[in-house]
């Protein structure tokens, strides 16, 4: 585990960036999310972790991983997996047993005891997937379409697959895997849902014609590609009021092999569709995340960053896209969002928001504890208070 004496290596590198502009403190100021009251406008995003066990239970240190966050106006979880067959990452945790739905149960209640709030994201990785977690057969897909050549790898692991082509006769059953995780999310005491339709995984598979060649009533055209995530959203909303559910899009953003030959026209779709299912937000991966941004795609279409979406959506917009402090307010400033998503800023610095108020030197985030493992990098990142009492040789709360 790391030790306070390890951990000052790692601070410093964004001391000019972490202080909150004067006449911008709205990023710092209370805000409502339904029937939510924020305490500030930062929110955690949803970040892979990979520490659940083989069964895709959250591991015995996501309590203290998240509730060591729950400063944070609101925290998306990292992706739950709605099914077996919606599952493509080793140590991914699942919300589709009831061992799971009680490991992260034991999260809701320590972020709750520290005064937070956190909905869960669900998903399906869709073709994002490989035969050895589909017992032998294919992962599916909108279309017969790979990610990737079968040369090359995804996480560094497995082999890109072709998936097969869901059947029409079976998309109802892929609506029914959200409601029923939707289900257990709910008796597991979260505030609410993010339905993930962002970065290559299913739902983003039907939204986008790269990805999806159908020529059913599931294809085709932008409404006709948006249909599954209406129906997904659709069923949500029959466990969980609106006002409690949001959706994560990433336009013009090719991770996991994703392009539309017209963007902004599909995802122009997408927003006015979930605007009048009502949800509560509209999660917008803004363009440029991952370190890409398509050029095809880039000169066929405008920008669609959350600007884009404010005339198209009417309640809140969380922008996410690699901002600091200063970044995250001018959006708010703008008006351009309401809400700003901290990725990997949020993993180093628990205390992010305490940090954003005072100026505080952020910690930088160990790379190599991305993904697996145990605490390190986990849950012993210190908080300023902890630093500062143990440079005055006081025992850390």
């Amino acid at each position: 585990m790391r030790t306070a004496s390890d951990t000052t290596r790692f601070t410093h590198s964004h001391q000019a960036t972490s202080q909150v502009p004067a006449g911008a403190g709205d990023l710092l100021g209370p805000s409502t999310l339904g029937p939510l009251v924020l305490p500030n406008r930062i929110v955690m995003a949803p970040l892979t972790r990979s520490r659940a066990d083989r069964n895709g239970v959250p591991s015995p240190l996501a309590p203290e991983y998240y509730a060591q966050r729950a400063g944070a106006g609101l925290i998306i979880s990292e992706a739950a997996t709605v099914s077996r067959q919606g599952t493509g990452y080793d140590n991914g945790p699942g919300l589709y047993t009831d061992e799971q739905a009680a490991g992260w149960q034991a999260v809701t209640e320590a972020v709750h005891e520290a005064g937070g709030r956190i909905f869960v994201q669900l998903f399906h990785v869709g073709r994002m997937s490989h035969p050895a977690f589909q017992e032998g057969g294919l992962p599916v897909g909108a279309s017969a379409v790979a990610a990737g050549a079968a040369t090359e790898h995804y996480g560094g692991t497995y082999s890109f697959t072709r998936p097969r082509s869901l059947e029409i006769t079976e998309l109802a059953g892929i609506a029914g895997q959200f409601r029923a995780a939707a289900e257990r999310a709910l008796a597991a005491r979260f505030d609410g849902v993010e339905v993930h339709a962002a970065n290559g995984y299913l739902l983003d598979q039907f939204l986008q014609d790269g990805a999806n060649r159908r020529t059913d009533r599931y294809g085709g055209t932008p409404a006709g590609r948006t249909r599954l995530l209406r129906e997904v959203v659709a069923a949500v909303t029959d466990v969980w009021a609106a006002e409690r559910v949001g959706v994560r899009i990433s336009p013009l953003n090719p991770t996991n092999g994703m392009h539309d030959s017209d963007p902004a026209a599909t995802f122009t779709r997408a927003a006015q569709d979930l605007d009048r299912l009502g949800v509560a937000y509209l999660h917008v991966v803004e363009p440029g995340v991952n370190g890409t941004l398509s050029e095809p795609a880039h000169l066929k279409s405008p920008y669609l960053g959350s600007r884009f979406f404010r005339l198209l959506f009417s309640r809140t917009i969380i922008a996410a896209g690699g901002h600091t402090a200063r970044t995250g307010a001018a959006r708010i400033e703008r008006g351009d969002a309401d809400l700003i998503a901290y990725g990997k800023l949020f993993i180093s610095n628990p205390d992010l928001p305490a940090r954003f108020a005072s100026g505080a030197p952020l910690t930088e985030p160990d790379r190599a504890t991305f993904y697996g493992g145990g605490a390190e990098g986990y849950t012993d990142y210190p908080t300023l208070a902890q630093t500062a009492a143990r440079a005055a040789g006081r025992p850390a709360a």
